[in-house]
């Protein structure tokens, strides 16, 4: 998996703990520990998903557009990295007569893509907003 999922998150938390307010990319990206471009990127996708509005020009940025109560981390997750736990290259060759090599690949996939099937029905247990209580609750 890369970082797009804990970007997202990460960056609509902060839009969340900011309701009514407009945050630039420059300060989520700051406040993220990345760069504005990436994060100008990923919010591109949230916008898409209604997650964001954007406004241009001076004072612009980004807010939050969604209730934070309602969106989980797997509305996100699907949203933005669906499909990332499974690695993009696997060992082993179907076309090996071994019965190892040859299936390795098809019953690692299974496995991967039961996982992402658990850990998206985890991810529905948890909102923006009881992400934001358990940062607050750091304090």
């Amino acid at each position: 998996m890369n970082s797009d999922f804990t970007i997202a998150v990460h960056s609509l938390v902060y839009l969340a703990n900011l309701p009514d307010h407009m945050a630039s990319s420059e300060s989520i990206a700051e406040n993220v520990g990345t760069n504005s471009a990436r994060i100008r990127k990923m919010m591109s996708y949230l916008r898409n998903r209604r997650f964001v509005k954007t406004k241009e020009g001076v004072g612009g940025g980004y807010i939050l557009d969604c209730k934070p109560e309602e969106v989980s981390l797997a509305d996100i997750y699907i949203t933005v990295s669906h499909g990332t736990l499974k690695p993009k290259w696997s060992t082993g060759d179907p076309e090996k007569k071994c019965v190892i090599s040859s299936n390795t690949q098809v019953v690692m996939n299974q496995i991967f893509d039961e996982a992402e099937l658990y850990f998206e029905k985890y991810l529905e247990g948890i909102t923006l907003s009881t992400f934001l209580e358990k940062i607050k609750q750091c304090l």
